[in-house]
């Protein structure tokens, strides 16, 4: 049985792609790391865990050895809004993680997925039906972090063999983790607010369109492409991937018609509003259904189901 280990796993995607792991490869065999063990209970109860700063390269190779791992999914990063606030802290903990799973993955023949980002493209992106491959010129230390981490990723496999796989996550969407400073955390944030207070204030624009993605399917990506025929992979680093596009308008319009009476207002963050027109509208995922068969399951209306009734169901229960 393959040996997993998620680093980077009390974030947003690895608080959920860790269970979602241990449910395909056994409890036992996906081990768990994060640089703040106290956020991380649950995913320390349900299997093998270790405390890790992934800058920490000597640490790291040794959890890699204790457990024989096969296959590192490095989660590791700043979001764009946040790293906007701290560049040279952006750089040093994305590509200093980032490195430092390439290198131990190549001194011990793991596999290595790393998610890129729509944050990876920029103004001069074509924004609508934005191809696979195409100008790449972020504006923003993340998305230039995520540019570098694909070449990098690529560079680590055709210079030493390392089978790195990754692919470019839209904005992601959860019941469970609240996300951390990222430019679509209001399509999150905005479930919350139609359920405790009926009520939500948006910080981007009406007409701002971006892709977005229910957690579900972000965890069916990951593990899909990591498990794909390497022989079909034609880009591997990295993949457009998406589920479905939307503006604040559409999203409220979906949640309204479900609660009647919430209603919403606009306080645009300038910030969030120049990192979000630099991303495309909408991306061709084609290449990633053509070499590994991606294929969604969810969408704005399912989605907004699933949503307000997990999250009325929290509240319900005083949990928010």
């Amino acid at each position: 049985m393959k040996k997993i280990l998620v680093v980077g796993a009390g974030g947003q995607i690895g608080s959920e792609l860790v269970p979602y792991l241990r449910g395909i490869y056994g409890e036992s065999n996906v081990v768990a790391t994060d640089i703040n063990c106290n956020s991380c209970t649950k995913l320390a109860e349900g299997g093998p865990f270790e405390e890790l700063d992934a800058l920490d390269g000597k640490r790291y190779a040794e959890i890699v050895r204790k457990y024989n791992i096969d296959a590192i999914y490095n989660l590791v990063a700043l979001l764009s809004a946040t790293g906007e606030k701290n560049p040279q802290l952006a750089w040093n903990i994305n590509m200093g993680a980032l490195m430092n799973s390439l290198e131990i993955a190549r001194e011990n023949s793991c596999s290595v997925f790393t998610p890129s980002s729509i944050g990876a493209f920029g103004p001069s992106t074509p924004a609508d039906n934005t191809p696979q491959d195409t100008v790449m010129r972020p504006s923003t230390i993340y998305g230039v972090c995520k540019v570098t981490g694909e070449m990098l990723s690529d560079y680590y496999f055709t210079r030493f063999g390392v089978d790195t796989r990754s692919v470019r996550f839209p904005g992601i969407i959860s019941n469970v983790t609240l996300p951390g400073g990222g430019t679509t955390d209001y399509a999150v944030e905005i479930y919350y607010g139609a359920i405790k207070d009926k009520k939500f204030t948006c910080p981007l624009p009406q007409g701002t369109y971006l892709d977005m993605m229910y957690m579900p399917d972000a965890l069916q990506a990951a593990v899909k492409l990591m498990e794909a025929d390497p022989s079909r992979l034609k880009h591997r680093n990295s993949f457009n991937v998406t589920a479905m596009s939307f503006d604040p308008e559409k999203i409220y319009a979906t949640i309204k018609r479900r609660i009647p009476e919430f209603t919403m207002s606009y306080d645009v963050e300038p910030v969030k509003k120049a990192i979000a027109d630099s991303w495309p509208n909408y991306m061709n995922d084609s290449c990633a259904r053509e070499e590994w068969d991606w294929n969604p399951q969810w969408n704005l209306e399912t989605m907004t189901d699933d949503m307000l009734k997990v999250i009325g169901e929290k509240h319900a229960k005083g949990l928010i």
